[in-house]
């Protein structure tokens, strides 16, 4: 992860946040058995071993290692085990190869985890500001993986043939269906969009600057299942005529006739959800959409998808700690809208934009410069904040990415029209 400095924060607020964060990613992993924290479900996903991991080799890595003198590495074969991508700190397991890891155990990982965590928290008082300024990359850092934990989690326990409910939870109560969505007009102008320097960011939500906007109007809700089963309905999955081509190949290929986790049981479309299978909710947002489905289904209903500029300039008003967001372990989901426009939370929302860098962008020296700059080819971005997403994690200029075919995030849809 890379970052642009925030003022340095007070210890003891900082000690409180790392806490918060470390205690949230063990809750989440409560329900698991050693065996659930081990496999590995595709590529794409991670074992939730190697995501508790991970984040503790991260903070071990950049702030003991380097920053406390005389620190010794609780296990000289975890960096080999639990680097993710970074070059700069040599070999590692590779990515799809992660669930071969069987030892060590979960409980030994756990260990590892209250290690670290005891040394951060000792140490932290008289680490210098540049030290206590990664002890908050790694709350982000480590935010970040407890929604891939989620979502990993989701995708592993799909692939069991028994799905099994991870957390149960109470029958769904129907509501009313949301009205039809509204539109957001904008005027065409120049906006200002990227991070303003108040704050944590990412390196790749800056600089901050100016670009044109051509007059348009954008959703005030997102898509919802029912409107969603509406376009299969009418062939959405089997006509080419709003697919972009490689879109077209990739449903052909893959036999994709529904969003991931999406089936036809007892005469109707259910879901699988961390609460096990169900039906799915007309009212709700859709979700488990690809870029390449997000942008069949904006063709069908004669819109398009917004920009990045476009989103980010209509949210700014918006509390990005409102919403459908994670706050404490449990069986997430989106969940149909209460009124007004809301543009953080339930679902990540795919842009017609690639994930490119800003004008003047430069990554920061170091192995931590590596995790975004090196991405930005082929990708899509995603705004907004999902029903996964720690609460407080997200603002208008996050931009997360994805590859256009990639759905076992929570993706969802918001339309955008020209004026």
């Amino acid at each position: 992860m890379a970052t642009r400095t925030a003022p340095r924060t007070d210890a003891s607020a900082l000690a409180e946040r790392f806490q918060a964060v470390r205690n949230l990613t063990v809750a989440l992993v409560a329900p698991l058995s050693d065996a659930d924290a081990t496999a590995q479900s595709m590529d794409d996903a991670s074992p939730a071993k190697w995501h508790l991991a991970h984040t503790s080799w991260f903070l071990e890595t950049f702030i003991l290692r380097d920053f406390v003198g005389g620190y010794r590495l609780y296990d000289d074969r975890f960096p080999f085990l639990f680097n993710s991508y970074y070059e700069a700190e040599g070999q590692r397991q590779a990515r799809n190869r992660r669930g071969m890891v069987t030892r060590p155990a979960l409980d030994e990982i756990l260990a590892y985890r209250a290690h670290v965590d005891a040394q951060v928290l000792a140490a932290l008082p008289d680490l210098p500001a540049a030290a206590q300024e990664l002890i908050a990359l790694g709350c982000h850092h480590e935010e970040q993986h407890q929604e891939l934990l989620v979502t990993d989690i989701l995708h592993l326990m799909a692939q069991n043939p028994v799905e099994p409910a991870i957390w149960p939870a109470a029958r769904k109560v129907p509501v009313e269906m949301p009205r039809p969505a509204g539109w957001i007009e904008h005027a065409a102008g120049i906006v200002a969009i990227g991070h303003d320097g108040d704050g944590f960011s990412f390196d790749c939500e800056g600089p901050r600057h100016q670009t044109l906007l051509s007059a348009h109007a954008i959703a005030d809700r997102t898509v919802t299942n029912g409107e969603w089963a509406a376009f299969i309905a009418d062939g959405g999955y089997t006509e080419p005529r709003h697919w972009l081509s490689d879109g077209w190949a990739w449903v052909k290929r893959e036999r994709i006739v529904a969003p991931l986790y999406w089936e036809q049981r007892d005469g109707g479309w259910t879901r699988f959800g961390l609460d096990g299978r169900r039906a799915i909710d007309p009212a709700a947002p859709v979700t488990h959409v690809s870029f390449f489905e997000a942008d069949a289904y904006a063709s069908w209903a004669g819109a398009r998808l917004p920009t990045e500029a476009e989103w980010e300039a209509a949210a700014a008003g918006h509390d990005p700690l409102g919403g459908n967001q994670l706050d404490t372990a449990g069986p997430v989901e989106p969940r149909p809208s209460t009124g007004g426009p809301a543009f953080f939370g339930d679902v990540w929302e795919w842009t017609g934009s690639a994930y490119r860098p800003y004008p003047g962008f430069r990554a920061v020296e170091g192995a931590v410069g590596e995790y975004n700059g090196k991405f930005m080819s082929g990708q899509c971005v995603l705004r907004g904040g999902s029903c996964a997403t720690p609460r407080g994690h997200a603002r208008a200029s996050y931009r997360n990415f994805f590859y256009p075919h990639q759905r076992w995030q929570f993706t969802g849809v918001r339309l955008a029209k020209d004026l």
